[in-house]
């Protein structure tokens, strides 16, 4: 675990909110749409075969904790989840909020159009937005 480290991408593409037991939380910094990822803090993995199986459990109840919590925020019409990696190797799941009225759909948003960034305090306020509805599962 000492050897993890965040992937450059995701770095300069997203804000932090916090950690969780296994996973770093980040929101992704386009204003289009909610976007979430959860990234365990486990060097040169790929895939989500290749954590063990308690890591693996823990990513899944992570990874459902944070889909409840979307739910329970944004009322989202679907949540798609996703591990693609393609671009960034390092295994991350991606939770983004999709409404019927987003400009991307139903497509999926994945190079659909560029990223819109927040501007002014909007990302602080969806990052204390996430904080407080995620309270006590935060680990800073």
């Amino acid at each position: 675990m000492t050897d993890f480290q965040l992937h450059p991408q995701l770095q300069q593409d997203c804000f932090r909110i916090g950690s969780l037991a296994l996973s770093e939380l980040l929101m992704m910094n386009d204003s289009q749409y909610p976007w979430f990822i959860l990234v365990p803090r486990r060097a040169n993995i790929k895939e989500i075969h290749q954590l063990n199986a308690a890591d693996r459990q823990t990513l899944l109840n992570e990874s459902c904790l944070l889909a409840e919590t979307l739910s329970e925020q944004y009322r989202p019409d679907k949540l798609n989840i996703a591990a693609i990696g393609n671009l960034v190797p390092q295994l991350h799941l991606h939770h983004v909020v999709r409404y019927q009225t987003d400009k991307a759909w139903p497509a999926p948003i994945w190079g659909k159009f560029p990223a819109i960034p927040y501007n002014g305090d909007q990302p602080e306020q969806r990052l204390a937005r996430m904080r407080e509805a995620l309270g006590a599962w935060l680990l800073d």
